[in-house]
């Protein structure tokens, strides 16, 4: 459902068994979500949002920023995962030149344009996501599954995923999605991405069980990986 509330726009509410209390979250693209218990008055959840409401202003501004921005990619960029090195250069040519090798993303572009050129970006943008894609499909699968063989985790099927707002997800039948941006984490931030989707494989909630069996799987550091993990975007 969804409502509107001043100042904040459009506001979505949604009641279930899982949600042991009332909970805002905002992600990038999703908007404001307000998660309450069965048995949770609607009214009281809207009554907390209002409550909240300078706080999520300020949230969703610090996210809306974040959204309008967008790299420009050159030749001084400093982006790699745990296998590429981005490298931008000019050459004589007339199109735009990819060629991923020896841990090298090389982007040619025409030094008849510059470099900011919509094309270009976008050029450099798509060989981005193609080389993480396939970075993500080569080390993701059987990383996941030696993590669930060392702690005893059964899972259905992987698929990897360009996500927008969420590392990773497990699905009532035990699908995990992981999102390809898990490759420029450190090694391990992304295992803890996968050990918190593992972890749902047994808790499909985020109460104190799940903590606890996640905690287990990360010598108590759980909630300090999880605060880590929030600095990093999944866009560039």
């Amino acid at each position: 459902m969804q409502i509107e509330i001043e100042d904040v726009g459009l506001v979505f509410f949604k009641s279930s068994e899982r949600y042991k209390r009332i909970s805002i979250k905002l992600k990038p693209f999703e908007g404001v979500q307000v998660f309450y218990p069965k048995g949770c008055c609607i009214e009281k959840a809207i009554d907390f949002a209002k409550k909240k409401k300078q706080w999520i202003k300020n949230t969703k501004e610090k996210i809306k920023e974040h959204e309008s921005k967008s790299t420009i990619f050159d030749e001084n960029s400093d982006f790699k995962t745990a296998n590429f090195k981005l490298q931008v250069q000019k050459y004589s040519g007339v199109n735009v030149r990819i060629q991923l090798k020896n841990g090298i993303l090389d982007v040619f572009y025409p030094e008849s344009v510059h470099v900011s050129n919509s094309s270009v970006q976008e050029a450099i943008r798509l060989s981005i996501e193609k080389a993480m894609r396939l970075e993500a499909k080569k080390i993701l699968p059987p990383r996941i599954s030696q993590l669930a063989s060392q702690f005893g985790f059964q899972y259905n099927k992987i698929f990897i995923k360009n996500l927008k707002s969420r590392w990773g997800s497990c699905s009532g039948v035990n699908n995990i999605n992981l999102n390809i941006h898990l490759v420029r984490l450190p090694e391990y931030l992304s295992d803890y991405v996968m050990l918190h989707e593992l972890c749902h494989t047994k808790e499909k909630n985020h109460g104190p069980n799940f903590w606890k069996l996640l905690d287990q799987c990360t010598d108590n550091k759980a909630k300090i990986f999880a605060k880590e993990v929030n600095n990093y975007w999944m866009s560039f």
